[in-house]
Formats: C-alpha cells, sequence, structure tokens
C-alpha cells in the first residue's frame, strides 16, 4: 500500500492539469459576494488554502449538518457550495438537501454518488471531479482546482501552473529525515494565525495517514495557554516527552510571530523536548502552500511504513460510519 501511496504523490502535480466544467452553468447567478462550502475532512482542504492565499476571501467552511441561519439579505448574495469527494458525505447532503430547501443558490462539487445524482435529478450546478481510488485528502489538487474556478477564478493560472514546479522526488530526503525525528512521538503543529490551515492540514495527515495522534494550534494564541502545559516538573515530566514539536516558518510572518517562534523553541528545547522548523518554500504562495501539503504526505506515508500500517485505509471512520448509519 505504501508503493500506491508513493505513485499518487509522484504524479500529485498532475491533478494541476485538471480543467473543471460547471454543468447546468445557467443556474448560477452573477457576482457572488460570499461562498460557503460545506465539507468535511479532506473534502475543505481546498477552501481551507483558498482563505491562506486570499485571507479576505469571503468564504465560509461549515462543518457539520444543515446549514447556518444567516440573513435574507447575506443569502441573496451567496453560493452554498456542497463538497464531498465521494459524494456520500452525511453531513454534506443533510447540508445541499436544506440549502435547496431554502431556494438558495447551490453548487455541488463531487466525482460522484448522492451528490451528483441529487445535482441532475434537481438540475443543479455541478462539477464532477475526475473518479479516482485516492483517499480525498489526496484528491485536494483537483478539488483547490473546481473550487478556484468558481470562488477566486483569478487565482487559476498560478494555480495551474504546479503542474510544472510541483516535485515530490525533491522533497524525499527531507521527509525521511523529519520521518525519523517523528517516529515514537506525537506530533504537534504550531505555525502563525494566517497559516493555521497548513497546520491543520499537517494534523489530519498524521491521524490519516499514519494512524497517530497529532494536534496543532497557532501563534499567538497558544504562548498564552496552551505551552503552560509543558512547563513539566518531575512529577507529570512522562506526559510531556512523547510529543515532538514542528513549527511550520514562514518568511512573510510578522516579524513580532517570528520572534514567538524563536524564543518557544528555545523554551522548549531548554526542557528537552524535541522541536523541528519546517520552512514554507516557493516562488509564490500556491507553491510554497502545496510543498507544505505534500512535504506532510511524505513524511506522514513514511512514518506509516515505520509503524507498518496501512497509509491508504482509515478502518476506524469506516466503522463509525457504519455504527451510525
Amino acid at each position: 500500500m505504501t508503493t500506491f501511496m508513493e505513485e499518487i504523490l509522484k504524479n500529485f502535480s498532475k491533478q494541476f492539469d485538471y480543467r473543471p466544467e460547471v454543468k447546468n452553468s445557467d443556474k448560477l447567478g452573477a457576482g457572488y459576494k460570499n461562498f460557503v462550502l460545506a465539507g468535511m475532512g479532506g473534502s475543505h482542504l481546498s477552501a481551507d488554502i483558498l482563505k491562506t492565499y486570499k485571507p479576505d476571501l469571503s468564504l465560509f467552511v461549515h462543518s457539520d449538518y444543515g446549514v447556518p441561519r444567516y440573513s435574507k439579505e447575506f443569502c441573496r448574495e451567496t453560493l452554498f457550495i456542497a463538497s464531498s469527494y465521494s459524494g456520500d458525505t452525511e453531513e454534506v447532503l443533510d447540508f445541499l438537501d436544506e440549502s435547496y430547501s431554502r431556494g438558495h443558490d447551490v453548487l455541488v462539487i463531487s466525482s460522484g454518488g448522492k451528490l451528483i445524482t441529487f445535482a441532475k435529478d434537481n438540475k443543479l450546478p455541478y462539477i464532477q471531479l475526475p473518479k479516482e481510488d485516492i483517499p480525498p485528502r489526496l484528491a485536494v489538487g483537483y478539488t483547490t482546482v473546481a473550487l478556484a474556478a468558481i470562488v477566486l477564478p483569478e487565482a487559476l493560472p498560478e494555480l495551474l501552473s504546479l503542474q510544472k514546479v510541483l516535485d515530490s522526488k525533491g522533497l524525499e530526503n527531507s521527509a525521511k529525515v523529519l520521518a525519523d525525528g517523528l517516529f515514537d512521538k506525537i506530533p504537534v503543529i504550531y505555525a502563525s494565525n494566517k497559516n493555521k490551515r497548513v497546520a491543520y492540514n499537517w494534523k489530519i495527515k498524521f491521524n490519516e495517514t499514519t494512524k497517530i495522534p497529532a494536534f496543532c494550534n497557532f501563534f499567538p494564541e497558544l504562548n498564552h495557554n496552551e505551552m503552560q502545559g509543558y512547563d513539566f516538573i518531575f512529577q507529570n515530566e512522562s506526559l510531556s516527552k512523547r510529543f515532538h514539536f514542528v513549527i511550520i516558518r514562514d518568511a512573510l510572518d510578522d516579524e513580532k510571530i517570528s520572534r514567538r517562534m524563536e524564543v518557544l523553541q528555545q523554551l522548549f528545547e531548554e526542557k528537552g523536548l524535541g522541536v523541528t522548523s519546517v520552512y514554507l518554500e516557493g516562488n509564490n504562495r500556491f507553491e510554497q502552500i502545496f510543498n507544505s501539503i505534500l512535504l506532510a504526505d511524505l513524511v506522514t506515508v513514511n512514518l506509516a511504513e515505520k509503524y507498518g500500517v496501512d497509509p491508504v485505509e482509515v478502518p476506524m471512520i469506516e466503522t463509525f460510519k457504519k455504527r451510525i448509519s
């Protein structure tokens, strides 16, 4: 299975050759000011990425059942987007049904399943993603291109250029070194507030690919609470020794945030805690974001191999879904 995952990552850049087509596009309004995307797990990573790229984008992620209660004026200017790679995510189907019942403008993004069937039956606008045998978290190239075509079309040229620049092979050595340092540890990923969604992406890759606990937080908030939890004494020292901290550094971070990162790393290392800084690298914002995401994938696949776990399947999640259905 590791070989299968490695093949997906090797070909990841090809996802940016995708050109989405909006079916029933005549049903879309014009000049939407806001976008609400319903998505769970890997299916809302595309929205996270676009918000990281353009923080003032009026795009809101809804990861729950139902539809948030917005004003009538807000709803008139808003496109409600149901996003699920499989097309069968329970919460997203509930969102779609309620959005449609309320008369909101709705768009579906999916590779198939009940979402696409609903869109076709009700003649709703939809984008049908390429259906490949890959986990949703690894289809983030397809989903980001599809979402950008709707909410941020001016960013598409930069996004599509990633096909020529993303290179998993060039990240392999860094991934192996980081995986070695994280073996038998619980990762805690920290980033600036503006990169908190990148940190969250790292976290879920450890959870789903490597099947280990992992946590994330962001500066400066964590300096006012969480870091105190690692100021251990002899009696509770064993609780902290299993953690290894990954700090995502960005040359564009505010100098005050960078200083906080440096000082926290010093304090943790004085306590004997492991800390690794990982830098966002690339010639533009999308390249930086996706290089980091690709590195996270490679690190977690390496760790999955070390632990002897299947990096593809998510058996506890599937068991949970069956029990609640």
